[in-house]
């Protein structure tokens, strides 16, 4: 065995989000999300399903926390819902979900675990989209204003702030794919929803900066390596759209280079934006959006090999292919590729110099359940981790800035539109009895944090 040692103050942790594990959907006047709205609605979630109980998380948090304590844990990533603080989106302030918030974040820094918040994690007030949600300029002022009451309560012990959680999925996913709530299918409106969710990122910073004294503020994007399923001129073009659409799209404006104009002349082209150009974008806001941020997040989970054949029900968007053999595939259909994240850390420390990476998500699901001895082998998650967390390395040895990495996720959970038919969690969770039970993976993590080295056959 090679032992892989990390720097001393190397962050390792889990990641979660309010939706997915929290429940108590209708207490302590939380308010509808557009998730709420979304899973109730017939054929849009794979199992019916939706996360009015999920994890019951709401009412465990101190055994959570308990748990994630024996696990050697030291950094837990979670985000606040928006329904529960501001019910309709702005204005009255919901205390008891205020409270809820400062009773996690007291008793995670009484387990010696540093909070990292998350404030958007997909969960808009339903109030806000009943008026356009993230098409209107007015649903990213409403943001800046949900960040600064967060922040103001919570700032004097939350340091670390991630504004969004992946852009692309609260835009293009669920604007134009429509797999996502609210479930729309309009190209225009998932390019004006992603300028808003960018912009309202630039104008909370300075918020939560005012807010929490010293701390650190960044945005978590999920990013792909692409590259071409062949040499061919049709398939490296298919790679440049494909990578503008869900790279470069965001990366760019965030760190100061505009929307890529390609990508303008595209959307044109194609009838998604007006002849002339990208008119949400008003004077100013591409400076808000540029903002200088502490870190940049990178949640990764498989690349992107593109050929150039259209499929129709794609609207002819390039096709995106997995080149290992479907047995290297997780249970989510996605193929197994460490080598990705090693490439994508670099591609995005030399193109864009964050000041400082974490890999705020990467995880597998897979379904292994309690054998008759109750113990979870979930050895294709353990080795999916560690191949990762060695990919993650050679990237730093290369000179790419990375601080840590949360694994996704601490539990088993309500997974978006496939409910809990998939299983990402270090920790089982029986969603009848609300048993929890890590699994060997969870077991081997707590010896890689309390060891800060990975043992490599």
């Amino acid at each position: 065995m090679t032992s892989i040692r990390f720097p001393k103050e190397f962050a390792w942790g889990v990641a979660t989000s309010s939706y997915q594990i929290e429940g108590a959907a209708n207490e302590d006047g939380r308010g509808e999300s557009i998730w709420d709205r979304f899973s109730k609605t017939p054929g849009k979630v794979e199992d019916g399903t939706s996360g009015d109980v999920a994890c019951d998380h709401y009412h465990r948090f101190r055994e959570d926390i308990a748990l994630m304590k024996s696990l050697g844990l030291k950094h837990y990533r979670f985000s606040v819902a928006w329904p529960r603080i501001l019910p309709t989106g702005r204005g009255r302030v919901n205390q008891p979900g205020l409270d809820f918030y400062g009773r996690l974040v007291d008793a995670l820094l009484e387990a010696g675990i540093e909070p990292f918040v998350t404030l958007y994690h997909w969960d808009l007030p339903q109030v806000l989209q009943d008026e356009g949600g993230w098409t209107r300029r007015s649903t990213a002022e409403a943001f800046a204003e949900y960040a600064g009451v967060v922040a103001r309560a919570l700032g004097d012990r939350v340091k670390k702030w991630i504004t969004h959680n992946e852009p692309w999925c609260a835009s293009m996913l669920s604007h134009y794919e429509g797999r996502h709530a609210p479930g729309l299918k309009d190209y225009r409106a998932a390019l004006a929803a992603s300028h808003h969710l960018l912009l309202s990122h630039g104008l909370a910073v300075p918020v939560i900066r005012a807010a929490s004294h010293g701390a650190e503020v960044g945005i978590t994007l999920n990013l792909m390596p692409c590259e071409p399923a062949s040499p061919s001129a049709a398939d490296h073009e298919a790679t440049r759209r494909f990578d503008g659409y869900f790279n470069r799209w965001f990366l760019d404006p965030l760190f100061g280079h505009h929307y890529p104009a390609d990508m303008v002349a595209d959307h044109i082209a194609a009838g998604h934006l007006p002849p002339e150009g990208f008119t949400v974008v008003k004077p100013g806001d591409l400076e808000a959006i540029a903002v200088k941020c502490d870190f940049l997040g990178v949640n990764y989970y498989n690349r992107a090999v593109l050929r150039s054949d259209k499929v129709p029900e794609a609207q002819n968007e390039p096709r995106k292919v997995f080149v290992a053999p479907e047995k290297d595939w997780t249970e989510m259909g996605w193929e197994v590729y460490p080598d990705g994240l090693r490439d994508i850390l670099l591609r995005v420390h030399l193109d864009y110099r964050p000041r400082k990476i974490y890999v705020t998500e990467n995880g597998a699901s897979y379904s292994t359940p309690p054998g008759a001895d109750g113990r979870v082998r979930d050895e294709k998650r353990l080795v999916f981790l560690r191949d990762h967390f060695v990919a993650a390395w050679r990237a730093m040895e290369a000179g790419v800035p990375v601080a840590g990495y949360f694994v996704w996720s601490l539990m088993d959970n309500f997974e978006w539109d496939r409910g809990y038919s998939q299983r990402f969690g270090i920790v089982w969770v029986d969603y009848k009895t609300q048993q929890r039970i890590p699994k060997d993976s969870a077991l081997w993590y707590r010896s890689v944090i309390a060891e800060n080295a990975v043992q490599v056959p």
